[in-house]
């Protein structure tokens, strides 16, 4: 009888790259662990084609491969490392843990990346310290599926940040709100505002803001309201944003008066300038309470709004901010449209009442 696997494996060594192609679909095909060992080595083939070939047949052939592709991920080749890392994390099962868990100490972004997806995948909880810790590779696509994976793990994930929220490095605690951010866990809402009222370090104490306001647990907003009140310049933005995904009510009055606070002497018809830093410091704040004014949909801010839209500097998110109040806002758009002999201003009232689907003829001004 012919041995198939035998003459596939044969195969994989002949001058042709296409007959090696083949010869590597073939088997991932047969599924015989015979080729496990003909395939890996397929993997430093000089021909693309056959090394994305055995990589498909590697991840069919699955368990039987899991050893040998666990090796790999020492490799002094990095091509095979990195076919190796993502052959085990498209297997992710319980066998390929202990694999993963080792690569994500790889010098290489690309393995540590794919270790990442794959404890994604399997979901177990033992990986969340390592997850947690490659939370702070200096890679950003690593940090993402990272942070992916512990959203993925969901749950069983939360007490082991809450702890690191104590760690003495500040990177740890960083990285620990921008996870606890993803899943929002209400446990974790007083634990952030002892952040923000005691941490050391700016970006944590600005990122525990940020998580209160993705969380969105009403219990935090007297403490951003403090923060807004006292104009704790490294906090005011993110209190502001926090505010506004909170939809908190109460902080309407302070964001009119922040909105209203645009120094009309000194900015009156100018535009933005590129390099001047009074713009920077001054509009940033308006700008971020407007659109927080946008996401509380309260009518009272309107009027405000409506204002600001006068404005060439603050035109623009006013606009967009109008067009989140619905009908509310059509009635003070089209007395604006009415009086205004702006044309710039015409437009975007115009535009904000087509999103709010007004059109021309149906009602009347």
């Amino acid at each position: 009888m012919v041995d198939s696997v035998a003459e596939h494996i044969s195969a994989l060594d002949d001058e042709d790259w296409g007959v090696r192609e083949d010869a590597a679909v073939a088997l991932g095909r047969l599924g015989d662990p015979r080729s496990v060992q003909p395939l890996i080595r397929a993997l430093r083939d000089s021909d693309r084609a056959v090394r994305e070939a055995a990589t498909s047949a590697l991840k069919i052939l699955g368990e039987p491969a899991i050893l040998s592709l666990g090796f790999c991920l020492q490799d002094a080749n990095l091509q095979v490392q990195e076919s190796a890392a993502c052959i085990l994390a498209d297997i992710a099962n319980d066998q390929v843990l202990d694999p993963l868990l080792s690569a994500v100490l790889n010098s290489n972004w690309i393995v540590r990346m794919s270790a990442a997806k794959g404890l994604s995948r399997i979901q177990s909880p033992q990986a969340i310290d390592t997850l947690i810790l490659l939370l702070q590779d200096k890679v950003p696509a690593v940090r993402e599926e990272a942070g992916r994976g512990i959203q993925t793990i969901g749950n069983p994930s939360i007490p082991k940040l809450l702890e690191k929220l104590k760690d003495p490095n500040w990177k740890v605690r960083l990285r620990a709100v921008e996870a606890l951010a993803l899943l929002k866990p209400l446990e974790a809402v007083g634990h952030l505002m002892i952040l923000v009222l005691e941490d050391s370090d700016t970006a944590v104490r600005q990122d525990a803001v940020r998580a209160l306001g993705q969380i969105g647990d009403p219990r935090a907003i007297p403490l951003l309201l403090s923060s807004l009140a006292l104009d704790t310049p490294s906090l005011k933005l993110p209190s502001i944003e926090a505010l506004g995904q909170i939809r908190s009510t109460e902080a309407i009055p302070m964001l009119i008066a922040l909105v209203n606070s645009l120094p009309k002497e000194t900015y009156e018809d100018r535009m933005e300038g590129c390099t001047d830093p009074q713009y920077k410091e001054d509009l940033p704040p308006l700008e971020a309470a407007i659109r927080a004014l946008g996401k509380i949909r309260d009518p009272q801010a309107i009027p405000a709004l409506i204002q600001a839209l006068q404005s060439t500097l603050l035109r623009t998110e006013a606009a967009e901010a109008l067009t989140q109040f619905g009908q509310n806002a059509v009635n003070p758009l089209l007395k604006l449209l009415k009086t205004t002999k702006n044309d710039n201003l015409r437009r975007h009232v115009l535009e904000s009442l087509s999103h709010l689907g007004w059109r021309p003829g149906q009602i009347r001004i």
